[in-house]
């Protein structure tokens, strides 16, 4: 079978990495499904080798992905809230919103981030294709629209006299099957001085920490700022300012106007970006062998450490039942022969069990009457918040273990 790219169509033929067939990471298997049949699709990661978009082919599409049975909920972790109202906080005063403003999010899930603009009196408008959480959005108050967004979406809010003065999305530009349609509808939507916010994974970091969990179905495309520059410019698009944030293991957060825009001055953050990403090697296809086999050898070393815990006797016990573990535990083939459970602070996870492992996910609690020797941190980005909240496992001698690159364990 052969792929052709995303966004300029050209054959891809480079492996970025392959992890072999995973389930989809969020589709959680309820107990009296437990022994029924389950698909796996390919993880198989390519790099275009002309517009250097490293990217999934679309196996299942977005529509079965974000359903009216999607269990991820942004308001769960409040590191994850704190960084949105200071965003908030700050776009108000960088870009002098007011009441007669509007704030349009796509992907804005259960209303985590509006919430603060409504709260601060500026009008906003949700876009939200899982029904389930965009409900949980408009108790809060905050308007959505349960729709994928693309050129079709746009074209009506234009139409209806709602083009945003800043339109915004965090974590869906590496979420959708067709980065151009999408892309193109940004263009429509905004207002013509309006400006794009977009935070999405960074790949110079998962490339620099061997972060390959952050590999899943939802994920159709790995950006980094030189792929996402082109990607805009293809659409009338300028990237004028980049910053590099600490969330999901490190994400860019770009702002870009329309080309032609007063305040479309380029920040030198921008090339000096490019340039880093550049002499890293996103720019050339070759260097993506080596980090290829960089992953089988992250894989090779959280198994024998699991093998030598378990021989001890030890028992292993994970926190997060996150997409990123789902792909880590399905690459590995850690089942519960190695880990005897996960649990998770989401009550719409809880009773599941994990896509793939069948690994049983429970509350928090469990942990007090397991008293495991270690816990296994899935979502690793939120480390700190999770030790801080997790650190009375010391009482029993209990320690933490980060899985990648290498397992680490602490203390």
């Amino acid at each position: 079978m052969h792929f052709t790219c995303n966004f300029c169509k050209s054959p891809l033929t480079q492996t970025f990495c392959d992890l072999g067939t995973s389930p989809v990471s969020n589709s959680f298997i309820r107990p009296e499904n437990a022994q029924a049949a389950e698909p796996f699709y390919p993880l198989h990661v390519y790099a275009c080798s002309q517009c250097f978009l490293v990217q999934l082919p679309e196996h299942k599409s977005a529509g079965e992905i974000f359903t009216d049975d999607y269990v991820y909920f942004s308001s769960m972790s409040d590191s994850w809230l704190a960084h949105s109202r200071a965003y908030c906080e700050k776009m108000r005063e960088r870009l002098a919103l007011t009441s007669s403003s509007l704030v349009v999010e796509i992907a804005s899930n259960d209303g985590y981030l509006l919430q603060y603009f409504n709260g601060m009196g500026i009008p906003v408008l949700g876009v939200e294709p899982s029904g389930n959480v965009a409900e949980v959005a408009r108790k809060k108050g905050v308007e959505t629209l349960v729709r994928f967004f693309g050129v079709a979406l746009a074209n009506e809010l234009k139409q209806s006299g709602r083009q945003a003065d800043l339109l915004l999305g965090n974590n869906v530009l590496a979420h959708v099957p067709d980065i151009n349609d999408f892309v193109a509808g940004l263009s429509i939507a905004l207002k013509p001085e309006g400006v794009i916010t977009m935070e999405f994974p960074h790949l110079l970091r998962l490339v620099e920490g061997v972060q390959f969990d952050t590999i899943y179905h939802e994920h159709f495309s790995y950006l980094s700022l030189t792929s996402v520059q082109r990607i805009f410019a293809a659409h009338n698009l300028v990237v004028f300012d980049v910053e590099e944030l600490p969330t999901h293991g490190g994400s860019l957060r770009i702002f870009a106007v329309h080309r032609g825009a007063t305040h479309a001055t380029i920040n030198p953050s921008v090339a000096q970006l490019l340039t880093r990403e550049k002499v890293a090697g996103l720019t050339d296809v070759n260097r993506f062998a080596e980090f290829s086999e960089s992953v089988k050898e992250s894989k090779r070393n959280l198994l024998e450490f699991l093998i030598q815990a378990k021989r001890s006797g030890k028992s292993v016990v994970a926190y997060g039942a996150a997409a990123k573990g789902n792909t880590l535990l399905n690459y590995c083939g850690v089942r519960t022969d190695f880990i005897d459970f996960v649990v998770d602070r989401a009550a719409s996870k809880q009773g599941r069990l994990l896509p793939g492992t069948r690994i049983p996910v429970l509350a928090p609690e469990a942990i007090n009457h397991a008293k495991p020797d270690y816990l296994l941190i899935l979502p690793w980005n939120i480390r700190d918040e999770i030790i801080a909240s997790m650190s009375h496992i010391r009482e029993w001698g209990g320690a933490f273990v980060i899985p990648i690159p290498t397992a680490e364990i602490i203390p």
